[in-house]
């Protein structure tokens, strides 16, 4: 450590340690906010993922899903609907608009060989994506927009020295809700047990009286949601 006039501070100075537990706390601190956020794009991630290995294609629309549940959310708000029930409704909307996107960009395309299909569908979806952003560009005239101050009470906490927000606490708790919700429908539910035999072989599946293509849109269905949850946490 320095002093202001660049002399350095003697051995066992106070200072130093006083120094070192700041940048210490500012270091736990930052990880702790990264480490919040972070879920939050995992939450994102893993729905992409889970459109990836049951329909073995890349949903390039998967960030506009996102997008969409975040400025709806957002215009919700801004009519006067309360946040609460302004997130529950962009996010099964997310839902609705991922399942449009498999229906509309990829549903057609199963009738090909998967190599034909795995290329096509990145180009189907990425129109998707093109059409979506384009409609937010038309809604927003390509301007920023944020909820306005307020729309969350902005408290925080103290753990263990280190501050956490509100919003931050419900991204945990709303992350955790729906990783939990996850695990306990793929491996408690018959849905989910259908799931995980289309994403092992559909062509299997259909042997065991399983319709992939019914399955595909729940799939869907839930990635949106994910996307729809982190859009309008973030």
């Amino acid at each position: 450590t320095m002093w202001i006039f660049g002399g350095r501070s003697a051995p066992g100075d106070p200072s130093e340690t006083c120094v070192g537990r700041i940048v210490a706390w500012m270091i736990a601190q930052q990880i702790l906010n990264g480490l919040i956020t972070g879920s939050v794009y995992a939450l994102f991630a893993l729905g992409f993922t889970l459109v990836f290995s049951v329909n073995r294609v890349l949903n390039l629309a998967h960030g506009a899903v996102f997008m969409s549940a975040a400025l709806l959310s957002y215009y919700l708000v801004m009519i006067g609907t309360p946040f609460v029930i302004a997130a529950a409704v962009a996010t099964v909307v997310a839902g609705g608009i991922s399942m449009v996107v498999e229906f509309v960009a990829l549903r057609r395309l199963r009738r090909f060989s998967p190599h034909v299909m795995e290329f096509a569908a990145l180009v189907t979806t990425l129109g998707a994506d093109i059409v979506l952003v384009s409609l937010a560009h038309k809604l927003t005239a390509a301007q920023t927009v944020r909820f306005p101050f307020g729309t969350f009470p902005n408290q925080f906490f103290f753990l263990f020295g280190l501050r956490i927000s509100l919003l931050q606490i419900i991204i945990v708790l709303s992350v955790a809700c729906m990783l939990s919700f996850l695990v306990f429908y793929l491996y408690r539910t018959s849905a989910g047990l259908r799931l995980r035999a289309v994403a092992s072989s559909d062509r299997a599946s259909l042997l065991l009286g399983i319709n992939p293509n019914a399955v595909y849109p729940q799939t869907f269905f839930i990635s949106g949601i994910m996307a729809g949850i982190a859009g309008v946490l973030i």
